[in-house]
C-alpha cells in the first residue's frame, strides 16, 4: 500500500511543507526507517529526524525550517497512531459461530457476532453484536459481553460480570476471579463467599494476564475509557474512575476508589479501603498508604510529591560522603579530649 504526502496530509489533517507528491509505503520507528517510510518526531527526536533516510516526518506545528518534506500537526504521537490503523491490512474474521464452540442453554446472541472454535459460552449468558470471542475464552453463566468487544484467547470472564461496548481483554486476563476474602479463627483461613460481580464500562482496555477480582456484594467497577497494562491486580469492591492509566504490575487492594484520570506508574502499590483523588499522576514504584488529594503528582514509598521525592533521592546520593565527614570529625573530636586523671 502506498500513499502520497497530500494524501496522508488529509488524513491527519496536517499542513505539508514540501513535496506533496512523495510516496509512502508505511510508518516506521526514527531508528529503523527506510527511503520510502514515514516517521514522527517530537522533542529531542527532531534533531534525528534530520539526518534519517525516512522520506518524510510528521513534527509538531511550531516547528521552523526543517530540512526534510514534513506534514505539520498538533500532536504527531496521534497522527502517527491514526496512520498506523490505516495501513495496516485488517485481520479477516468470519462473522459467525463456530459449530466447534460450546454454546450453553438459554445464551443470548446478537447478529453480527464471531465466536471461533473451542471458546466456551455458558448457560444464560447474552453475547452482543458485533463482539468477538477467540478461542479457547470462557464466559460464565449470565454474564455479558457488550456490543463490538474483543476478547481474546484464554480469556476467562466469570458468572454475572458485565463487559461494556467497545472493549478489549488481551489473552489469559480473568474478569471476576474470587476477591481474597477469608476469616481467621485459631490459625484457620475460612472463605468469605464472593457473590458480587465485576463491571467494565465502554471503551476499556485490560492488557495480558490482568486480574480483577469479583466484588465481595455489588460490583467491582471499571469505569468508561480506562486502559489497563499487562500484569495488573485490582482487589475486590474497587471503583476505578474513567479514562484512567494502570501500568504493568500495578497492584491495587480491595476497596479502594481512584477518580478520574490517575495514572499509576509501573509497580505503584496500594493499601485497601482509602480514596485516590481524580488527575493525578503516581510514578512507578510508589506505595500509596493513605487518602490522597485530587490533582497529586507523587512518587515513592511512603509516597509523597515528586518535588519531595527528588530532593531526597538528591540528598541520599550525599550520604556516604556525609558519613565521612561525621566519622572524621568524630575522631578529631576524640582526639582533642583531655586525657582522664
Amino acid at each position: 500500500m502506498k500513499m502520497t504526502l497530500k494524501e496522508i496530509a488529509r488524513i491527519v489533517g496536517g499542513e505539508i511543507c514540501g513535496n506533496e507528491n512523495v510516496e509512502i509505503s508505511g510508518p516506521a520507528s526514527v531508528d529503523n526507517a527506510g527511503e520510502n517510510d514515514l516517521i514522527f518526531a517530537v522533542g529531542v527526536h527532531i534533531e534525528k529526524a534530520k539526518t534519517s533516510p525516512a522520506a518524510a516526518v510528521l513534527i509538531p506545528r511550531d516547528v521552523e525550517n526543517f530540512p526534510k518534506d514534513a506534514i505539520k500537526v498538533d500532536d504527531p504521537r496521534a497522527a502517527f497512531a491514526k496512520l498506523l490503523a490505516v495501513f495496516t491490512p485488517k485481520l479477516e474474521r468470519p462473522v459467525e459461530v463456530s459449530e466447534k464452540a460450546y454454546i450453553g442453554k438459554n445464551v443470548k446472541i446478537a447478529a453480527g457476532v464471531t465466536i471461533m472454535p473451542f471458546a466456551f459460552v455458558d448457560d444464560n449468558a447474552e453475547i452482543e453484536s458485533g463482539a468477538v470471542i477467540y478461542p479457547h475464552a470462557y464466559i460464565g453463566q449470565y454474564a455479558v459481553v457488550g456490543e463490538n468487544s474483543l476478547i481474546y484467547s484464554s480469556v476467562t470472564i466469570r458468572e454475572y460480570c458485565k463487559i461494556g461496548k467497545r472493549c478489549v481483554i488481551h489473552s489469559s486476563a480473568v474478569i471476576g476471579s474470587d476477591g481474597f476474602g477469608f476469616t481467621t479463627k485459631d490459625g484457620v483461613h475460612t472463605k468469605v463467599p464472593q457473590v458480587g460481580n465485576v463491571v467494565v464500562e465502554d471503551d476499556v482496555e485490560i492488557g495480558a494476564h490482568v486480574g480483577i477480582d469479583r466484588a465481595a456484594m455489588g460490583s467491582t467497577v471499571i469505569g468508561h475509557g480506562t486502559k489497563i497494562d499487562n500484569l495488573v491486580h485490582i482487589g475486590h469492591n474497587c471503583k476505578i474512575g474513567a479514562n484512567c492509566l494502570i501500568v504493568a504490575q500495578t497492584g491495587i487492594s480491595g476497596s479502594t476508589v481512584v477518580g478520574d484520570n490517575v495514572t499509576f506508574g509501573g509497580q505503584t502499590g496500594t493499601v485497601g479501603h482509602i480514596t485516590i483523588g481524580g488527575n493525578s499522576v503516581y510514578a512507578a514504584r510508589s506505595g500509596i498508604t493513605n487518602n490522597m488529594p485530587e490533582n497529586s503528582f507523587c512518587a515513592g514509598f511512603p509516597v509523597q510529591t515528586h518535588a519531595e521525592w527528588l530532593r531526597m533521592q538528591a540528598s541520599l546520593k550525599k550520604l556516604p560522603e556525609l558519613v565521612k565527614k561525621v566519622r572524621r570529625l568524630e575522631s578529631e573530636n576524640r582526639g582533642n579530649r583531655e586525657p582522664e586523671k
